[in-house]
């Protein structure tokens, strides 16, 4: 259930609300909006008579919200949710590009990373310190050296961080380096680690798993957002199918699913998306035509010498070419919005005058 606030309802009247909820033995969720303050209400088994909450002061209307993913959902936010990172806005006008390789190898490695994605204008680095990797034999991070090293890069650069967690027990290391923590497709449904992240302040993306659902993924996210941390940025990673000719299979059209269903920005994983380095910049370009509000791209400074995921990594030349063409797509749409607009306004204008005789 949804209780949507009055307007001019104040701080007494939000509270007594989430009282009232937390008196019937639920969990109370304030979410500001850009008119009004709703509050979500989670931990219920079945639904609740709307005039516990209609009679209250300041309470505007009580809403039943019909999807399961209930905190997730456009229903409870109407608007757009827009995530801080290191003061970089995601789901804003902006796109966001965050670029660095899928693993810290050294601290050489991960600063000349770091520079050649700031040379390219972007404003996020990626990197990996804890690698979960299919073979046990496969190297797998350098653990708290490799988050020393991307905070060195960041004190250098500026760029916040974004790296993984892999499991509760080293959650708090990564959480004290990292800007935004990432879940990866491999535990998008490790419920404890979920939780985990909901209860942290830092900023969490969540990877779509290689074959979970749209609704699935959307509930993944419903774990962090019912524990209280409501700043998540989903991603699409690429999912398995039968497809030989691309890693995985980048599923672009669940860009605009989750924007009609969710408030919660979403951002394109190329890289992993397709695994085959020429084939990262055309499916970026399709990602931010689709309606991406960022791309987090996996770029080292020598790919044919990457420890992990060369082949699909971009060199410092081709992220920069990357860059300015997603952002020349990003002011091409920006223009036909505006355009739109005008001719909306143009032809209302048109209406009017047709309407008084002019």
């Amino acid at each position: 259930m949804l209780v949507v606030m009055k307007a001019q309802a104040g701080p007494a009247d939000i509270a007594q609300v989430c009282e009232r909820i937390e008196a019937l033995g639920f969990k109370s969720h304030i979410i500001p909006g850009e008119q009004r303050t709703a509050i979500g209400i989670t931990g219920n088994s079945g639904p609740i008579d709307t005039a516990e909450f209609e009679h209250l002061p300041g309470v505007a209307e009580a809403i039943r919200v019909s999807k399961s993913y209930k905190l997730v959902s456009r229903e409870t936010k109407p608007e757009n949710t827009v995530v801080l990172v290191n003061g970089v806005a995601v789901g804003g006008r902006e796109i966001v590009l965050c670029g660095g390789p899928c693993s810290v190898e050294s601290r050489e490695q991960i600063l000349e990373s770091a520079r050649a994605v700031k040379a390219a204008g972007g404003e996020l680095l990626r990197g990996g310190a804890y690698k979960p990797r299919t073979s046990p034999y496969s190297f797998q991070g350098l653990a708290e050296e490799g988050l020393r090293y991307l905070a060195d890069a960041r004190e250098e650069t500026g760029l916040g961080i974004v790296t993984e967690a892999v499991d509760t027990e080293t959650f708090e290391l990564v959480e004290s380096y990292a800007d935004c923590i990432q879940i990866g497709a491999r535990n998008m449904q490790n419920f404890s680690l979920l939780r985990r992240a909901g209860r942290s302040q830092k900023p969490v993306l969540l990877k779509r798993g290689m074959s979970s659902t749209l609704e699935e993924f959307l509930m993944a996210a419903e774990y962090i957002l019912s524990e209280g941390n409501y700043k998540v940025i989903l991603c699409e990673r690429g999912v398995r199918t039968f497809a030989d000719h691309t890693r995985n299979t980048l599923d672009l059209s669940i860009v605009p699913a989750v924007q009609i269903l969710s408030h919660l920005p979403i951002i394109v994983d190329p890289s992993h998306g397709t695994g085959k380095r020429d084939k990262v910049i055309p499916m970026a370009l399709a990602s931010i035509a689709a309606g991406a509000s960022g791309l987090i791209v996996e770029v080292h400074p020598v790919p044919e010498r990457a420890l992990s995921d060369g082949y699909q990594s971009l060199n410092p030349i081709e992220f920069a070419e990357m860059a300015n063409e997603c952002r020349a797509i990003a002011e091409l749409l920006a223009d036909k919005r505006r355009i739109a607009s005008l001719q909306k306004n143009d032809l209302g204008l048109r209406g009017k005058r047709a309407i008084n005789g002019d």
